[in-house]
């Protein structure tokens, strides 16, 4: 099914009301009128407006977001996919919401990393796109502190991955609930760090945050085995990591090595890894157009149509966004993380899925 925005949420009375709203309203929707009041007051979907961007280095800002009617909120740490409408056609991209929960102008941040080949980032930038609606999808991520937080914090960041823990960092500054917390970060330079003044100005405040900043590009990549001098009592932590995919692998192979698995959370967009399912692979077939590709069971159907020199729509290449999808006409295919199989006359997306036998698409 092609993505679309979260649902509003609204009681069971107002939903019946809109519904004869509509009579009256017809051939227009309510919407239709709420718009002339309030471009963000949409019944169908989700909406946001764009009322700033920050330039937090060269190639990232942070996006400010007023969101619309009834927006349900988040928990610091997860992610929002949001729908950008540019030249006609709706482009599906999932961030990490960079900010808490509970700021006083109730606005949404997203840093979003420019790409200079990409579509949504150079929009982003043009301050000409200013005031522009976009369409806010479900909120998700299982990459969030609990309630209480723990009492001792290690944050393991590098590069953009600081994204997700400067929204866990604000909501506990924010509630006065910041707890020992030792925050190890990683960027290239010190001109191009994410948030760097935030966490310095953090970190000099009288608080139980202590930051370790690592300058790549003169001291080298914080690799775990520095742990045990970066942060002595790092494996009495709860530990909370984002960032590059071998960031990530050393990290869990290290916390696996120690037996301490159970404490180590990790999250990264860069950095996707397939389970153990693999299908027989074969060949696909894109209905629209009469390409024929060659797919082992191992790879992703777009992938494997990109290498063929097909043009095929993405986005995020996780599973997440929905931009990829496409109408299995016919055969089946086989998801990548779980195994689980979906048959033909189903939407499935080609970033995870591979064919398990002949199948046709209809892309």
């Amino acid at each position: 099914m092609p993505e679309s925005g979260a649902p509003v949420k609204m009681s069971p009375l107002v939903a019946g009301a809109l519904k004869v709203l509509e009579k009256f309203t017809s051939p227009l929707s309510p919407d239709d009128y709420f718009a002339l009041i309030n471009p963000l007051w949409s019944t169908r979907e989700t909406l946001g407006r764009i009322d700033r961007v920050h330039r937090e280095t060269d190639d990232s800002t942070t996006v400010y977001i007023t969101p619309g009617f009834r927006w349900g909120g988040h928990r610091p740490g997860q992610y929002l996919r949001v729908g950008f409408d540019i030249d006609g056609k709706r482009h599906w991209r999932a961030y990490s919401l960079s900010s808490d929960q509970d700021r006083p102008d109730h606005k949404l941040t997203l840093t979003v990393k420019r790409k200079d080949d990409g579509v949504v980032s150079p929009w982003v930038n043009d301050p000409r796109n200013l005031g522009s609606l976009v369409v806010l999808g479900a909120v998700e991520g299982e990459f969030v502190l609990p309630e209480p937080p723990p009492g001792k914090i290690l944050f393991v960041t590098a590069g953009s991955g600081i994204t997700p823990v400067m929204a866990m960092l604000q909501a506990l500054d924010r509630t006065d609930a910041l707890p020992d917390v030792v925050h190890v970060h990683s960027s290239r330079t010190g001109d191009d760090s994410i948030f760097g003044a935030e966490i310095d100005a953090l970190h000099e405040r009288p608080n139980g945050y202590r930051l370790v900043r690592r300058i790549t590009s003169t001291e080298g990549r914080a690799e775990p085995a520095h742990l045990d001098e970066l942060c002595p009592d790092w494996r009495e932590r709860q530990t909370y990591a984002c960032g590059p995919g071998a960031l990530l692998d050393a990290l869990t192979d290290h916390f696996r090595a120690e037996g301490l698995e159970d404490r180590l959370h990790v999250e990264s967009f860069e950095h996707f890894v397939m389970g153990s399912g693999t299908g027989e692979g074969g060949e696909v077939t894109l209905s629209a157009t009469g390409t024929q590709v060659t797919c082992d069971g191992t790879t992703p159907i777009l992938v494997a149509a990109e290498a063929a020199g097909a043009e095929l729509p993405f986005g995020c290449r996780m599973g997440i966004c929905h931009t990829c999808t496409g109408l299995l006409e016919h055969g089946t295919v086989r998801d990548l993380r779980t195994g689980e199989t979906t048959q033909a006359g189903k939407e499935i997306r080609t970033c995870v899925n591979s064919p398990d036998g002949p199948v046709t698409l209809k892309l």
